[in-house]
Order: structure tokens, then C-alpha cells, then sequence
């Protein structure tokens, strides 16, 4: 009996969860799909209430302009407020002092010119000074630049010391050699630059005057440009005159040097009259009261007269302000017997006062400075050794003999 009755009542417990089962797999299929998940937003915070945390940020009100410092419309900004800078003026450069310009370059011209020297040296260091070792010393006189009557004085003047002195020692001959050099190329010469102004009737003062005169392509506005910066670095306010209207882009490469040093540039129109811009430069000059003025004149090529006459038309011209002090030559000294030819026709047009041999560090023969002091009877004034902007230096004939025969 009790079998029976735990038979009944497993029996019914198991229909109950059967009949469980089916109520609830019914309910599912009656219940509406889900939604799609709609992506989350973040609210807005919401004010602070009391007590809340103070530190949760707040919503500010609405400034007014003056209150936030903005401009009112229409009012200029700060930036328009603001002046534009002027920009900064050209730092001016300060030139080497022209004392002993040439000593310290001496080095430079010892390593292009003391083949002379040396080449001297060495025959008249030889035990016999026979007839073919003097042949030798000329023709390394003339092929030096020193020139055929300079040189048969020079070799006449050795022959006879040489013979008087009899033995010879290497210091005795450097000694020998040094003296003779200098008697040929001379010591006594005015090698000053003429740059004293004048006064007139009235007693006006005028400036001096430089003309730079020369073939183009010996460096002639380069040296007037750098000759600026030697009369600068002595202490003398200096006008520039670019009379070379026939070249292009002479005016503006003067007047580039010449702002290096705070030196004015008077110029004309490309093509126009020489001695016009002379003239006018001259003039300013006078007006500013400057010490010197130099004038970078026309160089074409010496052979065409019209431009050898227009040169001397600009000295007239310069001259109805007053006295012109300086005329500077300035010739390439590579050229060697060319550079003879063009001093000629130069010096038949203007009365050449000053010699400046420029490249005298190339291939030039120290010789050239003998010949064409010999060929114009006026001395050298100047040299250039080299393309920086104090490579100029004032003719010192120690120095360069020095410099040709070496220590």
C-alpha cells in the first residue's frame, strides 16, 4: 500500500513540472522582441544643490565687452596700434688702418714675387760671374717686367760692386742686391695720395678731387671703391662720383662699396654724360663738406680716341669747381708691356699724377713697377694684393724689395 501511494505522488510531481514547463515556453513566444540598444548620452551635469560638490563646474553668465577687455567695434586692434619698427640702419664697416698695410701683406706678395729675387741671388751667388752668367741675370731682369734700359743699368751697377767686393757672402749679396733694387725702383719719390682741398676766391672750401682713370677690366671701380676705404680709414669723409655710365652696373657696384664705408654715391642715368655726374658729384661735395671726392671715370678700351677725349672733357668740366689734385692710373700689372702702351695714350689725354698696379699677387712680374715709373716719369702710388677690401695698400719700396728678395 505504501508502494502505491509514493508511485501516485512522484507521479504527480513530475506532471506538475511537465504542465511547468509548457505554461512557461508559452509565455516566451508571446513576449515582443527586444528593442536594439540605443547608444548611450551623457546628460548635461545638473546644477549643484546645497550641500552638494562644490567643486562640480557651473555654468558662467554672459560677459559683457568691457567686462572680457575686447575692443568695441570698429576700434583698431592691438596689433594695428602697435608702429612698425624701423628697420635696424647697415652696420658700417670699419677699414684696416693704411700704417704699414703693405708690410703686413708682404707675405701674400712674397709667394708670387720673390722668384725674381731669388732667381738674382742664385747666379750672382755662382763662383765665376762670366759673361754667360750675366747674360742670365739680364734676361731674368727682362723677363721680370724690369724693362731693357733699367735692366742694362742695374747688371752694370752689380758688375762693378761685385767685382770691387771680390769674395761674396750670401748675406753680403742679399745686402747688394737689396741697395740696387731700391736705387732703381727709388726712395725719393712723393708717393702721397694729393687729397687737400682748396679755397677758392671767395673763400670757399672745396673738397680735393681724385679722378681714377684706367682701361676697364684692370680693376678701376674695384680700386676706387677700396681707395675709398683707405681715405676712410684716415679719418676723411668722402663723396663717390660714378662717371663710368658706359659700363652697366659700374654705378651700383661703386655705390655698393661706398655704403660699406658710408661713403655717398653721386650717379647718373646709364649711357648719359660723364662729365655731368662728375661735375655734380663734385658739387655735392662741396655741399656736404666732405674732405675728398673721387671720381670713377669712363674706361673703355684706349684705342677708340672719342673716349680718350671725353676723359679729358671731364677734367675741364671738374675743373670750373676747382682743382683737380689726383690723377690715379690704375693698370692691370699681368699685362706687362701692354699695360706700357695704354699708360702712353692715358698719359697724353690727363696729366697722369699716381701710379696703382693692381693683381701685383698673380702671375705679375715685380718688374712692372720699375718699367712704368721709368715710362711715365711719375711713381707708383698704390698696389693691390689680392681681392679683399683692404688689399690695397700704399706703395712702400722697402717692403716690396723686401718682399722680392725674401728674409
Amino acid at each position: 500500500m505504501e508502494i502505491v501511494i509514493l508511485a501516485v505522488v512522484i507521479a504527480v510531481v513530475a506532471l506538475g513540472a511537465i504542465s511547468g514547463l509548457v505554461v512557461s515556453s508559452r509565455r516566451k513566444k508571446r513576449l515582443p522582441p527586444s528593442p536594439p540598444s540605443a547608444p548611450s548620452v551623457t546628460a548635461p551635469p545638473a546644477e549643484p544643490q546645497v550641500g552638494e560638490d562644490a567643486e562640480t563646474p557651473r555654468a558662467e553668465p554672459r560677459r559683457t565687452i568691457e567686462e572680457v577687455g575686447l575692443p568695441e567695434p570698429g576700434a583698431p586692434t592691438a596689433e594695428a596700434a602697435t608702429p612698425v619698427a624701423e628697420p635696424p640702419a647697415p652696420v658700417l664697416e670699419v677699414p684696416e688702418p693704411t700704417a704699414g698695410r703693405l708690410v703686413r701683406l708682404r707675405g701674400r706678395l712674397s709667394r708670387s714675387q720673390n722668384s725674381l729675387g731669388k732667381g738674382l741671388l742664385t747666379l750672382l751667388s755662382r763662383e765665376h760671374l762670366d759673361e754667360d752668367t750675366w747674360e742670365e741675370i739680364e734676361d731674368t731682369l727682362i723677363t721680370a717686367d724690369v724693362g731693357v734700359t733699367p735692366t742694362q743699368e742695374l747688371v752694370d751697377r752689380l758688375r762693378e760692386r761685385v767685382r770691387v767686393l771680390g769674395t761674396r757672402t750670401p748675406d753680403e749679396l742679399r745686402a747688394l742686391l737689396r741697395e740696387e733694387l731700391l736705387r732703381l725702383i727709388g726712395t725719393e719719390a712723393d708717393r702721397v695720395i694729393r687729397t687737400e682741398g682748396s679755397v677758392t676766391a671767395g673763400g670757399a672750401e672745396l673738397p680735393g678731387v681724385v679722378m681714377v682713370v684706367g682701361v676697364n677690366g684692370t680693376g678701376k671701380t674695384t680700386t676706387t671703391g677700396k681707395l675709398a676705404r683707405v681715405l676712410v680709414a684716415d679719418g676723411k669723409s668722402v663723396v663717390l662720383g660714378a662717371a663710368d655710365t658706359f659700363r652697366a652696373a659700374a654705378a651700383e657696384q661703386l655705390q655698393t662699396w661706398g655704403g660699406r664705408v658710408g661713403a655717398r654715391t653721386v650717379r647718373g642715368p646709364e649711357g648719359g654724360d660723364p662729365a655731368s655726374v662728375a661735375y655734380d658729384a663734385v658739387r655735392e661735395g662741396i655741399a656736404e663738406g666732405a674732405d675728398v671726392v673721387l671720381i670713377d671715370t669712363a674706361g673703355r678700351l684706349h684705342t677708340k680716341t672719342g673716349l680718350m677725349d671725353e676723359l679729358g672733357k671731364v677734367k675741364r668740366v671738374v675743373e670750373k669747381h676747382g682743382p683737380v689734385g689726383e690723377v690715379l692710373l690704375v693698370l692691370d700689372a699681368t699685362t706687362g708691356q701692354n699695360g706700357l702702351v695704354q699708360a702712353r695714350v692715358f698719359a697724353e689725354v690727363v696729366d697722369i699724377t699716381g701710379i696703382v698696379l693692381t693683381k701685383l699677387d698673380g702671375t705679375a712680374k715685380g718688374g712692372i713697377v720699375v718699367a712704368v715709373q721709368r715710362e711715365l716719369g711719375v711713381p707708383v702710388k698704390l698696389v693691390g694684393l689680392g681681392e679683399g677690401a683692404d688689399d690695397l695698400a700704399p706703395f712702400e719700396p722697402e717692403a716690396f724689395v723686401d718682399a722680392l728678395i725674401g728674409d
